[in-house]
């Protein structure tokens, strides 16, 4: 019925694009300083009689959220409670750029429609699969058992959807078939799907550990951590602050945190937007080396999100010289490709190389849905 997203939250700029059923798109730009306006403009839009696909706020029956993390607690989606509320306000400290905004979601709606059925959909469930000798950190093991300090990674429900979608445009069963799946945009990461489950993935205990992001570092050595705190005499607040919100793209070219931005000042000849563009690409690329290791193969390499989706360039730096793997990319066919399903990858390619766009979305409104037809039985 109708389709959009809110950008730049709390950034000059921000706005709110809306797609209507026939295809029809508006934009609304606005001082959208938090989620909890943003979540007022979305429900504004819906509902209004020129824009709206509603007539009411009333025909909302049930609304899903992406939650980031869910620690060990939930290992499935749920319906949400005063006492979900509770624990996800536990994991705060675990994903402090995401679970903060999920909450403000969940606050917000609870406030606006208190009627309406909540659903959490957790991006770590996907990743319950993984083994307990690539989950677990070299810690004394009384700190995982008393913290629950381990590698939960994230992007579950992207890298679920993404990876069975592939098998179903190439006509193979996802139990027969090694996938690596990158999910690229402001956040990143990378997962090994081996036969239909997650083996390993890229963000670990939070999600700022792995691939370089937009804002956060991604791996970093622990000394340089420690180090850092000492000489610029911070604590643990400023530094999760410093390796989350001012690290990754943006801290590398002091541009932006947008890859878009990036490449366009690197066309400008940005000495440190080419450097950044060139650690992005090599990190994704070690990390699609070590997993076929992993795997002890590779059939299809998947890429999806913002920038897998829509950037030949990244795509392309990623699977440069991967040709000992099996992976010769299509130059021709990859330009062509933008925000749309395709194989881009040469014919005689032993790995298949595709674009497939994510769909959490659908993945959580099926979720959702289920949940909620379960509530009425009762």
């Amino acid at each position: 019925m109708a389709k959009g997203i809110v950008e730049k939250i709390g950034m000059k700029g921000s706005f709110l694009k809306h797609e209507k059923e026939d295809g029809q798109k508006v934009m609304f730009e606005g001082e959208i300083l938090d989620h909890k306006i943003g979540i007022e403009y979305i429900l504004g839009v819906l509902s209004s009689a020129k824009h709206g696909c509603i007539a009411s706020l009333g025909e909302i029956s049930a609304v899903g959220h992406r939650v980031v993390h869910g620690g060990e607690e939930f290992s499935g989606s749920v319906f949400i409670t005063d006492e979900v509320v509770k624990a996800l306000e536990k994991f705060i400290d675990l994903a402090p750029l995401h679970n903060p905004p999920n909450l403000k979601g969940i606050y917000a709606l609870k406030a606006l429609v208190p009627d309406i059925p909540q659903v959490a959909v957790f991006d770590t469930a996907f990743h319950h699969t993984i083994p307990k000798h690539a989950y677990m950190y070299a810690i004394p093991y009384s700190l995982y058992k008393k913290y629950g300090i381990r590698r939960y990674g994230f992007h579950g429900t992207s890298h679920k959807y993404v990876s069975n979608r592939a098998c179903e445009i190439l006509g193979v069963s996802k139990e027969d078939v090694k996938i690596i799946t990158c999910h690229l945009g402001n956040g990143a990461s990378a997962c090994a799907i081996k036969y239909g489950k997650s083996i390993d993935t890229s963000m670990g205990f939070t999600p700022v550990e792995g691939l370089i992001m937009g804002t956060r570092s991604g791996d970093i050595d622990m000394g340089a951590v420690t180090y850092l705190m000492d000489k610029e005499k911070i604590g643990t607040k400023s530094a999760s602050t410093l390796f989350n919100k001012h690290s990754g793209l943006l801290g590398i070219t002091g541009v932006s945190s947008d890859l878009r931005e990036i490449l366009a000042s690197a066309e400008q000849s940005d000495e440190r937007s080419l450097l950044a563009i060139k650690m992005f690409d090599y990190r994704i690329k070690k990390f699609i080396g070590s997993y076929a290791a992993a795997m002890g193969g590779l059939d299809i390499l998947v890429f999806t999100g913002g920038i897998g989706e829509n950037s030949h360039l990244t795509r392309l730096g990623a699977c440069e010289d991967l040709e000992f793997l099996g992976i010769e990319l299509d130059q021709e066919i990859n330009k062509e490709i933008k925000g749309k399903e395709g194989v881009i990858s040469k014919s005689n390619s032993r790995v298949k190389v595709m674009v497939v766009p994510t769909n959490e979305e659908l993945m959580i409104a099926i979720d959702t849905q289920n949940i909620v037809n379960e509530l009425l039985k009762k």
